[in-house]
């Protein structure tokens, strides 16, 4: 294995089919593929191996450590590398800084070889699967008093606030009577939820993730675990959906980082306006 990738174990996680595999020729069908996460804990998500594709790493934040596993993937291989960033919709900064790492990473000899994909998700994919997963769950109960409790980690007062806004969209296509809102690490947090449903009259409480992680962190009393939103092969297949299309614009002369800089505009906070002169001195 290439000594600069068991050198840099600590900050990314390799998984699949490892880069030390190295071809003559790059292969247009195929990319080694950086997925990049935020506060919606996308760079832990399981997936299933891309068997399509390249090489799969990961990296828990923009900034230095996704640097790191771009260049790691640039050493690994000769494919070209797609970095996804992994939001469900809810952490538009997390596009923008995605981009702007890039902008500063492929100046010179790697541009052209390095692409940005569209996010993972977005609110209204995060609204649907959020109805899916929430029928799954409350079906096995075929009762009237079951409330669900969606949870997500705490992040910002606006990435917060759009969960609560999703949340009345899922309730206003079903027929439960209760869909409350939790924030793991935050106000109210998950025992908080579960009591206001009680107090609600629900008599079972089941708690669904709005993000990649888990419903709950622990064991909570009166609450049902909901299990993962999306499985594993769910996770593969939007991936290969989303890591085609960057190829098809990449082939067309169009690496999709542009188009990410302003992810995060108008978002209320609006990120950290970005300024070529102080950006990638973190």
């Amino acid at each position: 294995m290439n000594s600069s990738l068991r050198d840099a174990a600590d900050v990314v996680d390799i998984v699949g089919r490892g880069v030390a595999t190295v071809h003559s020729e790059p292969d247009a069908a195929r990319a080694a593929v950086v997925i990049v996460g935020g506060h919606e804990g996308g760079a832990e998500v399981p997936v299933e191996p891309l068997v399509e594709q390249g090489p799969l790493l990961r990296a828990s934040s923009a900034g230095h450590l996704l640097e790191n596993a771009v260049q790691q993937a640039l050493d690994g291989t000769d494919l070209p590398v797609c970095v996804v960033p992994m939001t469900l919709g809810r952490d538009p900064q997390l596009v923008a800084d995605t981009a702007r790492t890039l902008t500063w990473l492929t100046r010179g000899p790697m541009a052209g070889r390095v692409m940005l994909a569209e996010p993972f998700g977005n609110a209204t994919l995060l609204t649907g699967w959020l109805r899916v997963a929430v029928a799954r769950v409350v079906d096995p109960f075929d009762a009237p008093d079951v409330a669900v409790l969606l949870t997500a980690k705490a992040a910002n007062p606006f990435d917060d606030a759009e969960l609560f806004r999703i949340a009345h969209l899922v309730k206003s296509r079903g027929d439960l009577p209760w869909v409350e809102v939790a924030l793991r690490g935050g106000e109210p947090d998950v025992a908080e939820g579960v009591e206001r449903c009680g107090q609600l009259g629900a008599r079972q409480v089941v708690v669904v993730p709005a993000d990649f992680g888990p419903a709950v962190e622990a064991p909570t009393a009166g609450a049902v675990d909901g299990g993962p939103l999306l499985m594993p092969s769910e996770v593969s297949g939007m991936l290969a959906t989303r890591i085609s299309a960057a190829l098809l614009k990449l082939s067309r002369g169009d690496d999709g980082i542009a188009a990410g800089l302003d992810a995060d505009h108008q978002h209320g906070h609006g990120g950290t306006p970005w300024r070529e002169a102080d950006y990638g001195t973190d």
